[in-house]
């Protein structure tokens, strides 16, 4: 048939069509492995070279840190057209490009000798982190997947998550064999990226399954039997919008808006926690333990919550997700001892393994797969500024009151506006809006 003609020339097409598995699984594979890589410019990560580039160059570590806040303001005017070119070009392309940028940026830290070289560079790689890569990949999924929707993400927070917890391992013993000469750990990590995710993005990574002549989750149409009106299968069921379209809806600004109050707690949290706990007698190395034990919990979290997803209404997950974060951050005013820090770090790390799932999830239950990858550049500002807000918001309080305690409440309730927004907003229907 004419509609088979695009793919037939195509090596992985003939690849996907024939693996012993459905070959979104591939692409899940690809996908999260952006997602790992994607913590060459991570917080977690940096702050291992903050202390020998303090030393070295004479620079101040608010200094060094500034530069992923600052990428984190520039990231809410990127995220759009990282959602048009996703939408324009496809998500290979997309991740691809990423990719290879994150790895370059990242090598080239081994030359930076001033603060302005550090920015752009360091700066590059943290907009690719906040942006293109965690957006293209779980867009990738979206179209691939439907009906196991939720459970195909929870990998890609998996990868995340692992990422998290040993990026900052690598970058120590990069560190060690270099005798200590942090520039050339700056460049072994770049080589990294491109080693564990360029041959992925390039040689399995495919936009969609029509374009290989597959189908959303393996599923195939049933065959019309008689007067029978064969079932649909999940794919087919759902409504697909335009950005133009999502943007007249209620229901996209809610989902933008709640991000924003989600990650207004992920942040917040994340950047002050170890501070916080100092504060309150734990010693900095079980406080540093506990964002390790934090990224396990995230990690489980993925886990549960995207199983979840296939289970209940997303709507539901998502104010569960939301509550058990609001919940989990008034714990913290609990902690006075090492084993409450591990406990409270745990409990909070599987939220946020929810934040990596459910929310880009929930556009995609929404809205659908066709304009998926703008629809997610317009909501993505949002998150982008709420994670702004969070962490310097925290950081005012505490400056203001001498302490975090005022912190928790207003994460708290920050998810309970989340969760009231939730519970009001309704799945769009161009049925009923044309009727």
């Amino acid at each position: 048939m004419a509609t088979s003609q695009p793919f037939e020339t195509d090596p992985r097409a003939a690849i996907a069509r024939r693996t012993p598995f459905f070959y979104g699984w591939a692409v899940v594979l690809a996908a999260g492995s952006t997602m790992f890589v994607r913590n060459a410019a991570a917080t977690l990560t940096i702050a291992v070279f903050v202390f020998p580039m303090s030393e070295e160059l004479g620079w101040s570590r608010t200094l060094i840190v500034g530069a992923a806040a600052a990428a984190g303001v520039v990231s809410m005017f990127v995220s759009p057209l990282a959602g048009w070119i996703l939408q324009r070009y496809g998500a290979r392309v997309l991740m691809a490009s990423s990719v290879f940028l994150l790895g370059a940026v990242i090598l080239s830290l081994r030359w930076t000798t001033n603060p302005i070289s550090f920015y752009l560079l360091f700066g590059a790689g943290r907009l690719m982190f906040q942006a293109p890569l965690q957006i293209g990949a779980s867009t990738a999924v979206a179209q691939w997947f439907v009906r196991l929707r939720g459970r195909s993400s929870s990998i890609l927070g998996v990868s995340h998550s692992l990422g998290m917890g040993l990026f900052p391992l690598f970058a120590q013993l990069f560190m060690n064999a270099s005798g200590g000469d942090w520039r050339m750990a700056w460049f072994w990590m770049g080589i990294s990226v491109w080693v564990l995710a360029l041959p992925l993005t390039l040689f399995v990574f495919v936009n969609k399954p029509e374009d290989v002549g597959l189908t959303p989750d393996g599923d195939v149409s049933p065959t019309r039997d008689g007067d029978d009106e064969p079932t649909k299968t999940a794919a087919e069921q759902e409504e697909q919008w335009t950005l133009k379209e999502a943007m007249r809806t209620p229901a996209m600004w809610t989902l933008a808006f709640v991000g924003g109050l989600v990650f207004f707690i992920h942040t917040g949290v994340n950047i002050h926690q170890a501070a916080f706990l100092r504060d309150h007698g734990i010693s900095a190395s079980i406080a540093a333990s506990a964002l390790t034990v934090m990224a396990g919990g995230t990690a489980v979290g993925s886990i549960f919550w995207g199983n979840l997803l296939d289970k209940l209404p997303v709507k539901l997950v998502y104010s569960l997700t939301a509550a058990w974060l609001g919940g989990m951050a008034l714990l913290f005013l609990l902690v006075d001892t090492p084993t409450m820090a591990f406990a409270v770090a745990l409990l909070f790390g599987i939220g946020l393994g929810g934040l990596l799932v459910v929310p880009p999830v929930a556009v995609a239950h929404y809205f659908g797969r066709s304009s998926l990858g703008a629809i997610r550049g317009a909501t993505e500002p949002f998150v982008s500024g709420g994670q702004a807000i969070g962490a310097v918001g925290a950081g005012l309080i505490f400056d203001y009151t001498g302490s975090y305690e005022a912190t928790f409440p207003t994460f708290t309730a920050a998810a309970i506006i989340a969760i009231v927004l939730l519970g009001v907003t309704r799945r769009p229907s161009k049925t009923t809006s044309s009727t």
